[in-house]
């Protein structure tokens, strides 16, 4: 019952979006301006507490009050967290916050900068994606507004009953994957990808649906995955991509004053806020791992090394696979190389 009443009201502000891009039939100008944010993570989870909650009051105070920005978290509005770039692009909302790989697929190009191995850190790689987009990204957005791409810290691997310290420890575990180009390389390097949103992992391992997960300290927290796991080996393969993304209808309806507003307060300025949110937020994460007695383990050089050589395949197979698709594949990633180098700085 509770799926058809989301459902249904989903499709009622998908109509009442249809009738209006300001809410009322009056004139824009003399209208408040509401805009709804969805979202698939927690409400304690940092993306909404000291980033789209403090963005929506940004560009309430901003405006004077002519516009107010509701953010709706835990999918709130209905659907599923793969759902959420289809309800942006569709008008059933104005703005969702969402990972591209919840889209497998739809974005071949954005995947580059989650190969093994190409990520710096959040706050380099957050500014290295905004750019790759105005130069190489433009057409696997175009049926939507892009506001801000982010990253978050490169991922290690979380497991529940098993340490790994070498690559043989992980033949044949079942990994949780967050979207396509993260099973590639966890299916490199051994283990069985399984698929699944972040929401969904902790009851995933507490079960034994899966053995581990691959994902930076900073997810841990929100979802809890501290009291599921008990072993974690830093390695910093790869990092999850962040997309908040608008209505692209409902963007060019804006006013000028406030489209403007809405400029200012994206694009490159905030990818490199939020990339520094994210790497900062590490430390509590990983602390929390030290305070509860975690074994926390670390690759020799060597043994990294090795990780990177297995995973190379993966890269090698994004670069023929774009290429097929007339993309020149090795000059992606040697761009998306050398944009990380030049935002690590």
């Amino acid at each position: 019952m509770s799926v058809m009443r989301g459902i249904a009201g989903v499709a009622a502000l998908a109509v009442l979006g249809a009738v209006s891009p300001f809410g009322s039939s009056g004139p824009a100008e003399a209208q408040e301006i509401t805009l709804r944010v969805h979202n698939f993570n927690s409400p304690k989870a940092i993306a909404n507490r000291l980033f789209m909650r403090p963005w929506a009051k940004e560009i309430e105070k901003k405006s004077g009050g002519k516009v107010k920005v509701q953010v709706f978290p835990a999918m709130q509005l209905g659907g599923k967290p793969s759902d959420l770039y289809g309800q942006a692009r569709d008008g059933v909302v104005d703005i969702v916050w969402t990972l591209p790989g919840y889209s497998p697929g739809r974005f071949p190009l954005t995947e580059v900068f989650e190969l093994p191995f190409v990520a710096g850190d959040a706050v380099a790689t957050s500014q290295a994606l905004t750019e790759f987009h105005g130069k190489w990204m433009k057409d696997e957005y175009k049926d939507t507004q892009p506001l801000v791409f982010h990253a978050t810290a490169r991922g290690h691997i979380h497991t529940a009953k098993k340490p790994i310290r070498k690559l043989e420890d992980l033949k044949g575990m079942k990994m949780r994957a967050p979207s396509r180009a993260s099973a590639a390389m966890l299916r490199a390097l051994g283990t069985v990808p399984v698929g699944m949103p972040i929401p969904k992992v902790y009851e995933a391992l507490s079960r034994g649906v899966v053995e581990g997960t691959w994902i930076p300290w900073t997810i841990m927290r929100p979802f809890r995955l501290h009291e599921v796991t008990k072993y974690h080996t830093e390695v910093a393969l790869s990092c999850a991509l962040f997309l908040m993304t608008m209505n692209k209808k409902r963007y060019d309806g804006l006013p000028a004053d406030i489209r403007k507003i809405v400029d200012d307060s994206t694009g490159m300025a905030l990818a490199r806020r939020l990339g520094r949110m994210w790497q900062d937020d590490e430390k509590p994460g990983r602390a929390l791992a030290v305070k509860r007695g975690d074994q926390i383990l670390a690759l020799s050089d060597a043994e990294r090394e090795r990780w990177r050589k297995i995973t190379q395949k993966v890269v090698d197979a994004w670069i023929e696979k774009v290429s097929k698709k007339g993309h020149d594949g090795k000059a992606l990633v040697a761009d998306a190389k050398r944009l990380v180098a030049k935002y690590s700085k």
